[in-house]
């Protein structure tokens, strides 16, 4: 039953891991594409 638990958050703990980079790359992303609206503004 010990192992059972283990598993499951150590697996809970990955999912979470790879969501925040996932979340954090889709960030990045909209950062980007407004940096690029706001250069093409200035010209």
């Amino acid at each position: 039953m010990k192992r059972l638990i283990a598993l499951i958050v150590a697996a809970m703990a990955v999912l979470t891991l790879s969501a925040c980079n996932t979340v954090r790359g889709v960030g990045q992303d909209i950062e980007k594409g407004g940096e690029a609206i706001q250069k093409a503004a200035k010209k």
